[in-house]
């Protein structure tokens, strides 16, 4: 029985361990999605005050990737485009960028209202004062999500 118990609070506190090492320290960027691929778009994680903030404080456009947690080509470009290294040394460099499940974040209805929200993923491109500068629909390749970005910033 001792050696049952023994067992059993090693497994758990391995388990609480592992836990534990994917804690995220809040307003920290991260990769979010990528697997923690090294040269993908580092995802702002502040609320979204903070981020129209640094957006004007670095004079820098927001990059909103409007997501929903059961759309396959969401799931996709989070796998395929957003940790590849050239996207994100072009998002990370000219945009905030940030990622939101329009359904479960506290934000998410206001904005897809405001935005207009129709279908996932939908690609916003913010200016500081919560207009919309540009927008893409849908699933983009790395070099697509590139150009436009490009747009984005030539408006």
């Amino acid at each position: 029985m001792k050696k049952i118990i023994a067992v059993l609070t090693i497994g758990l506190l391995s388990m609480s361990a592992f836990s534990n090492s994917n804690i995220r320290k809040a307003g920290q960027a991260e990769r979010i999605f990528n697997n923690g691929a090294e040269g993908g778009i580092e995802f702002f994680t502040g609320s979204w005050s903070d981020a129209l903030a640094k957006s004007g404080k670095n004079d820098k456009l927001i990059f909103l990737d409007a997501y929903a947690a059961w759309c396959g080509p969401c799931k996709l470009m989070a796998k395929n485009t957003f940790t590849e290294e050239a996207v994100g040394t072009f998002f990370n460099e000219n945009f905030i960028n940030v990622k939101m499940d329009m359904e479960k974040h506290e934000e998410g209805p206001r904005l897809s209202r405001k935005f207009q929200l129709t279908a996932y993923p939908s690609l916003y491109f913010i200016d500081k004062n919560e207009k919309v500068v540009h927008f893409a629909l849908g699933y983009h390749k790395p070099n697509q999500l590139i150009a436009v970005g490009k747009d984005a910033l030539s408006k």
